[in-house]
């Protein structure tokens, strides 16, 4: 499997970024992934959507919970056309109670455990964490890829106006 380096830190420590990078222009790959009701969903699941694909190290952390807080409020004033989606390692039965107690109903969050199809295909699983790099994808009706950001330190939040903005122009 491809290895990349020198693209994400923690606390400012080095980790390898494992899969392929995902870049403008790309087709949006397939994923294999689980709902919080332990159903299986992939991409083809939201074929015709405007989407915005978050992903996230776990919803039990500081960053990851601000961030899936701030899309969830955002979802509200985006309409029908748009979906925002959550991916983590974080298992089915977790992200259902975090949504719970978060109020989080705009969201989908979706656990790559089984398989992390997401995290090979878009280029974000940590080879030594086992867990998702924060990153915010954004993909058109039609399945191209329109705006990416791998972001370097992951304890820091994405660009959610960028990623935002991104989307609007798309519907």
């Amino acid at each position: 499997m491809n290895e990349r380096t020198g693209i994400i830190t923690f606390q400012g420590n080095p980790l390898t970024l494992l899969g392929t990078e995902i870049k403008v222009g790309d087709k949006a790959p397939g994923f294999n992934v689980t709902d919080n009701g332990l159903a299986p969903k992939a991409l083809s699941d939201f074929a015709g959507k405007v989407l915005i694909i978050s992903a996230v190290p776990s919803l039990d952390t500081p960053v990851c919970d601000m961030e899936t807080r701030r899309f969830n409020n955002e979802a509200a004033s985006l309409g029908e056309d748009i979906k925002i989606l959550t991916l983590s390692m974080d298992l089915p039965f977790a992200q259902a109670r975090w949504c719970g107690a978060a109020g989080v109903e705009a969201v989908q969050t979706l656990s790559d455990y089984k398989e992390s199809s997401f995290g090979e295909a878009y280029g974000v699983l940590i080879k030594e964490l086992r867990l998702l790099s924060r990153a915010v994808f954004v993909v058109d009706k039609s399945g191209e890829v329109q705006y990416v950001q791998y972001v370097n330190e992951i304890t820091e939040e994405p660009d959610y106006d960028a990623a935002l903005a991104a989307a609007k122009k798309l519907v």
